[in-house]
Parts: structure tokens; C-alpha cells; sequence
């Protein structure tokens, strides 16, 4: 695909050089399937330092969740504020569901129904905010990079290909009721989410990957008739299809850079 690609030259990614102190700063957080990532931003969004990564440990349960953020994200800066992606239904701040961590051993495992009920309900906004000490938004992890991305003119799309597949709707800059398309049916029986995440993708290869992702996105624009599209995540950067002009390839940094625009704009 010859779309435009946001990378770590555009002014999404640097570490701040300079860092402003004419606002607050930033504690960002990407949760995902197979990795916990953060880091700290400065008033403008740039990084402070570059972010820390640790791996998604298994099985997990909210509350060692909440206790693996606390200790992946102790050596960086102060911060005055937390933003938090996660993978899954979130509302006000509260998960409703949590696929991948509801797995036993991680994505493609079986699911523990007792993990299902943990999470279901969970306010892992109050609970990270207790115990960070500072006020904490939480959202969809699609939803956060999203709020990087966009470009806040006519119905934008976003879809993150990583661990799995998600995505966040945007109307005019303002963030539409988050819908679980990845767990739609998509083809032969399986949704998107089987369909295209990174346990698909290694058991099929790039190549029919990319088939059955040029598929989906065909999907998606005749249910929502997008102005633009945004394909971000760690997968991205193997996404081969022909030129569209009204896609855009997101840097994967996007899903920690969304967390100022949480606070500008906030998703509920």
C-alpha cells in the first residue's frame, strides 16, 4: 500500500528534546493482548522518554493487571494525569469486556469464565487512579490511537492490527459509541478478531492475511462509507494492498500519543 505513513519522523514520535512545562504532563498506557507499554508526555504530546514495554502476563486478572502498571511504569517521570488504552468494551471507565485477557494462557487460549466475570463490570479507571495517585481516564485502546490519528474532518475509521483487531469510529473529531466489530462474524464462521489477529496471521502468512484484510476493509467501507481510514498497530507495517488515497498507515507510537488528546477531547 503506497498510503500516506505517519512514522517516527512525523511530530507523533520524537522524545522531547525540549520538553514544555507550561502544562501537565501525561501518563500514557497501551494495554494490549501481548505487551503493556507507557510512557510520559509533556504538555505539547511529545514523549519525555521513550516508552517502556513489558510483556502481558498470563493468566490475568484485574487486580494483578492494576499491579503490573504500577510496576512497569515506577521508573518514569512524574506525571500529573494517566490515560489509558485498553482492549476491550469500556465505559466511563469501566470494562464491560476484556477478550484477550480473559484468556487463560493469552490470545487464542481457552477463556476462563471466572477471568470473564472478573472483568466484567470492573472500574479500572478508579482502581489505577487509586493506586497511581492521579486522575485516570480509561477508554478502548483503538479509541486512544484514534484520538492521535485523526484528522477530525468528516467520518474517520480507525482499525489497529496488533494482537487483534479493533477499531474506533470518529464523526467530525468527536468519538462515535464504540462498537465490538471485531467480534462480528466475519468469514467461514469466525470474526474479524479470529479472522485477522496475530494467531491468524502467523498460522496463515502475510500474504492471505493481506487477502482477507483487503476483504474486511471492503467490509467496512460499505457499512460506514468512511472519508478516511487509519490502519495502525504492530501489524500494520505488513499490510500490502493497492493505493487508496483516503488511507492512512499510523505509527504504532499513536496508541501512546493519544493520551493529551483524552484530555482535550474526552471519550466517554
Amino acid at each position: 500500500m503506497t498510503a500516506q505513513f505517519l512514522s517516527d519522523a512525523h511530530s507523533l514520535a520524537p522524545v522531547a528534546q525540549n520538553a514544555s512545562t507550561s502544562g501537565p504532563t501525561t501518563l500514557t498506557i497501551d494495554i494490549g493482548g501481548s505487551g503493556l507499554k507507557a510512557s510520559v508526555l509533556d504538555a505539547t504530546g511529545a514523549m519525555l522518554v521513550d516508552r517502556v514495554r513489558v510483556k502481558t502476563e498470563y493468566p490475568c486478572p484485574p487486580e494483578a493487571l492494576v499491579q503490573r502498571v504500577h510496576a512497569l511504569v515506577r521508573p518514569l517521570p512524574s506525571y500529573d494525569r494517566v490515560s489509558v488504552g485498553f482492549p476491550g468494551m469500556v465505559r466511563a471507565g469501566r470494562v464491560h469486556t476484556a477478550p484477550n485477557l480473559s484468556t487463560v494462557a493469552g490470545p487464542g487460549t481457552k477463556v476462563s469464565p471466572e477471568l470473564i466475570r472478573a472483568w466484567h463490570g470492573f472500574d479500572l479507571a478508579s482502581a489505577l487512579e487509586a493506586e497511581l495517585g492521579r486522575p485516570t481516564r480509561v477508554v478502548n485502546d483503538a479509541e486512544l490511537q484514534g484520538a492521535a490519528a485523526i484528522e477530525g474532518k468528516g467520518v474517520e475509521l480507525v482499525i489497529t492490527l496488533g494482537t487483534g483487531f479493533g477499531t474506533a469510529l470518529f464523526n467530525d473529531g468527536a468519538p462515535c459509541p464504540h462498537l465490538e466489530i471485531a467480534h462480528q462474524p466475519f468469514r467461514k464462521n469466525e470474526t474479524y478478531e479470529e479472522q485477522l489477529g496475530d494467531v491468524a496471521r502467523r498460522r496463515i502468512g502475510d500474504a492471505k492475511w493481506n487477502r482477507r484484510l483487503k476483504l474486511a476493509v471492503k467490509n467496512m467501507d460499505a457499512l460506514i462509507l468512511y472519508d478516511r481510514l487509519h490502519i495502525g498497530g504492530g501489524n500494520s507495517r505488513r499490510v500490502q494492498m493497492d493505493p487508496e488515497p483516503r488511507v492512512t498507515l499510523v505509527d504504532n507510537t499513536a496508541g501512546i500519543l493519544g493520551g493529551i488528546r483524552l484530555w482535550e477531547r474526552p471519550i466517554v
